[in-house]
């Protein structure tokens, strides 16, 4: 005989579920992850919301503590959002108070981490004193006396983040290599964050005028003088073998993705988020095509977000 199910239990002794787990669902899908920024102001939260953006995160500055449980709902549910990361402040004024319950039970139901950024008081005033920014405190006090009293408001907060970082002696661009080390999800994500274009040219018709590193190919022997290769392009693998059957190719290739891998993360930590790799023969049409060509699979297999763009080559 086929088993019974068991009877529901009744409402009265089913455990109550919390708003925020109303708000959120339970779809089984755990591959969403929320990072909630808060601390001081002029500790750099805006900083790192960029940051986090430029890792792929969709962020929101500044949203309502009531309206979190329906934006983290809206990342579960999402296609396209798999990743997101929001600013709680100061500016949240007594709603504040119910953050450290509502984080909670955000906590049993997303995988959520908590940034607390926080700077000393001294740099603090100085921040506000060069960017003459009113403190999201009110004007009626002094900077110095508003720092005081939001780091008192702030206290529960700080004490339940995961992650607390100090920016006092960061720039900008150190505190964005800070977050992309410790809240890249992977290496892969990392060399992802960096959209990296390898462009094939021809000098006659100019450098492009977006490259960030430029390699002149024209070194190489030249497919162009001979016949059968010369309306075909550095994609055409009888081309691409002929360029390739020289040592000083296979050295210039070997030696040029190496540097590539080299310098790639440096610009990543640096926040640079577009490269325009040039690489360069005379007609743009076979050596910087097949080159090109070679750097750009590398790069690709590396885990680098690439794309090859052949600027002079015909049907290329």
């Amino acid at each position: 005989m086929p088993r019974k199910s068991p009877p529901a239990a009744p409402p009265s002794k089913r455990k109550p579920q919390s708003a925020v787990a109303r708000a959120i669902g339970r779809e089984g899908r755990d591959t969403t992850d929320l990072v909630i920024i808060t601390g001081m102001s002029g500790s750099g939260k805006a900083s790192a919301l960029k940051a986090f953006e430029d890792l792929g995160y969709y962020c929101v500055d500044n949203l309502p503590i009531d309206l979190i449980p329906q934006f983290a709902q809206l990342a579960m549910t999402s296609s396209e959002i798999e990743r997101t990361a929001i600013v709680v402040d100061v500016r949240e004024g007594q709603s504040l108070e119910k953050f450290p319950r509502m984080l909670q039970e955000l906590r049993k139901s997303l995988s959520t981490k908590l940034i607390f950024l926080e700077a000393k008081d001294d740099i603090l005033v100085r921040r506000y004193s060069e960017t003459r920014r009113p403190h999201p405190m009110g004007r009626s006090e002094t900077v110095p006396d508003a720092i005081t009293a939001e780091r008192t408001r702030l206290e529960p907060i700080r004490n339940v983040a995961d992650v607390v970082i100090d920016t006092s002696k960061l720039n900008v661009h150190e505190l964005r290599a800070h977050i992309i080390e410790k809240f890249g999800r992977e290496a892969q994500d990392h060399a992802r964050s960096l959209m990296t274009a390898v462009v094939s040219f021809g000098f006659k018709n100019g450098v492009p005028s977006d490259v960030d590193l430029v390699f002149d190919v024209r070194f190489l022997p030249n497919p162009h003088f001979i016949p059968e290769f010369r309306p075909l392009t550095g994609k055409n693998a009888k081309v691409a073998k002929y360029v390739r059957s020289f040592p000083q190719t296979r050295e210039f290739l070997k030696r040029t993705d190496e540097m590539l891998k080299f310098l790639l993360p440096y610009y990543i930590r640096e926040g640079k988020t577009y490269l325009t790799i040039g690489i360069g023969c005379t007609g743009g049409q076979h050596r910087s095509v097949m080159i090109a060509e070679e750097l750009g699979k590398s790069l690709a297999k590396a885990g680098y977000n690439v794309k090859t763009i052949h600027r002079d080559a015909p049907n290329a």
